[in-house]
Parts: C-alpha cells; structure tokens; sequence
C-alpha cells in the first residue's frame, strides 16, 4: 500500500473476502495520508496497476513505500527533461497487469520500477521478463541480497542509485 486508506481498504478486504490468500506487505516507514477514500474492490483487480497519471516516453512503477519516490522523480523528469512520465501504483507485487504494460509500448521508451526490495526474484524482474521481447528499455531499482542492518539508509539509497537525481541519470544515458 501506498497509503493508510489504500492499507485500511486492502486490510479490509482481505478480512471480508475468502477467495484468495493474501498477504499484505505494511511499509516500514511513516504512512502517508491522503484523506482520499481508496474505493477499490480488489477482487475484481487482482493485478491490476493504478494509473496515478498518464503521460509519455517514460513510465514509472513505484511499488508501495517506493510510489512517492516515483512522483519525486517524475518532478524531477519534468524539470529537467520537460517530459511528463506516466506514474504508476502497481499495488500488487505478486503479478502484473499485462494489458496496462502491452498499453505503454505504445508512447513508451523506458520503464522504471521502484521497489522497496531485494531485487533479485522481484517485481520489477517480473516487469522486465514479460517485457523483454520488445523495444521498450526497462530499468530496475531496489536492494541487493546482502546484510545491511547497520548500514544507514542514506548510505544504501546512494549504493542502490534509489535517488531521483541518481535515477535520472540513469533514464538520461537511454534516451541517447
């Protein structure tokens, strides 16, 4: 969840329904507030990714805590690049939403996802198998499978380049 009303949505779900087995992975950092009711009936979208906002030529999946960082760095693609990349609440880390990854091949060059993980066996290694068959570039940004409990967390977002700034630089060298 991106949110406490999308975490207090999907709890409840979860709760009432009994066709799935769910589990709910909480962000370990402070829940942000929206005061937006999150309406989802998330039976009906299992798998189904949340278009934040629409744009062009890069796509950003920011997966729960990470969602923020997408914004920021879509801001920061705007200013820097004046291109406004589509935004994206993938909500779910288990699947993906084929049908939304197939609609960005259209207007897309580059996909970036963010996940607050170890990257090996993630979400976005499942984003970047389904779509590496066509010409889309997709960048992958999360944690390496290593021991960092006493490493502060300034120090991993500098070594897993998870800083706007770092990422753009990244996104810069592509559309070269």
């Amino acid at each position: 969840p991106t949110n406490k009303k999308e975490y207090l949505a999907m709890l409840d779900w979860s709760v009432e329904q009994n066709e799935y087995s769910v589990a709910i992975r909480v962000p370990a950092c402070d829940f942000k507030t929206t005061g937006i009711k999150d309406i989802t009936n998330y039976s009906n979208e299992i798998n189904k990714f949340k278009m934040a906002k629409s744009g062009e030529k890069i796509a950003i999946l920011g997966l729960g805590n990470f969602f923020y960082l997408a914004e920021k760095l879509a801001a920061e693609i705007k200013f820097k690049l004046n291109i406004d990349a589509t935004i994206i609440n993938p909500r779910f880390i288990t699947g993906i939403d084929k049908e939304m990854l197939d609609n960005l091949k259209s207007n897309h060059q580059i996909i970036v996802t963010l996940e607050d993980g170890i990257l090996s066996g993630g979400f976005g290694e499942k984003v970047a198998s389904y779509l590496g068959k066509t010409d889309l570039k997709v960048l992958n940004y999360g944690a390496a499978k290593e021991f960092t409990d006493r490493v502060p967390i300034e120090v991993l977002y500098n070594q897993y380049r998870l800083k706007p700034e770092l990422i753009l630089e990244d996104i810069t060298k592509l559309l070269k």
